[in-house]
């Protein structure tokens, strides 16, 4: 926005010789510097400030290219630290706790080991091995007892075909190692009552079967036992 206009009056200046309002018509001058009282040539002064003021922006760029080129070279440099500890393998490490009760029992003849349908169909598929073991686990105060059996069959196929048949209720099953004897577990439930997982890998099949003692019954938490316990079967091979 554009103030009132005054017409400078002649001899109207001020005190350090810079025109005020007043001064004579057309009069123009650039605005003078202050003295700063330490005398000298001014025009001197700015020239020596301007080859200052280069210098230093000079110094300042200089070390701010030094010590980027330092962190640079440190964090090149920098020893690497210790390789942080592998965590467990999650596919071969069990989440609850196992103790096996029964020493292992590993065999070639899987139709001594088996009963129902499933010892016919190892009498026209003889499996190459049978490895049984028996474990307790306690989760939540309650205890189960847990039997694992690993079948290697010939090749893949069958050994999808012995999984497809023992997966069907009321086929028989592998026995157990308190059903054949081998193992004597007082108060030992039925594990084949309980609860039941199985899967297949190449050639092997591994079973699992649990139950809880005292009649003790949990819905949710068997099936997780019985899930988690297929893991043990890498113990038997």
């Amino acid at each position: 926005m554009v103030g009132p206009h005054f017409s400078p009056g002649a001899g109207d200046t001020s005190a350090g010789g810079m025109p005020v309002r007043g001064a004579a018509a057309g009069d123009t001058a650039p605005i003078r510097r202050v003295a700063d009282g330490s005398g000298g040539n001014n025009g001197g002064d700015r020239g020596n400030g301007s080859r200052y003021a280069t210098l230093f922006k000079g110094a300042g760029l200089l070390a701010v290219a030094v010590v980027s080129g330092l962190v640079w070279w440190l964090v090149r440099h920098e020893p690497a630290g210790p390789e942080p500890a592998a965590g467990p393998d999650q596919g071969t490490t069990a989440a609850f706790q196992y103790s096996s009760v029964a020493d292992p029992v590993r065999s070639t003849d899987c139709v001594a080991g088996s009963y129902g349908e499933i010892q016919d169909w190892f009498r026209d598929h003889p499996c190459q091995s049978l490895s049984r073991g028996l474990y307790v686990t306690e989760v939540e105060g309650k205890r189960a007892l847990v039997s694992v059996a690993l079948v290697t069959m010939p090749d893949a196929r069958l050994a999808q075909q012995f999984k497809a048949i023992t997966d069907t209720d009321n086929t028989g099953n592998v026995a157990d190692l308190v059903r054949d004897g081998s193992a004597k577990i007082p108060g030992a439930p039925r594990v084949a009552t309980g609860e039941y997982q199985s899967r297949v890998s190449e050639a092997t099949v591994t079973i699992v079967e649990t139950n809880f003692f005292d009649g003790v019954q949990d819905a949710a938490l068997l099936p997780r036992i019985a899930a988690d316990a297929l893991l043990l079967g890498d113990q038997l091979r």
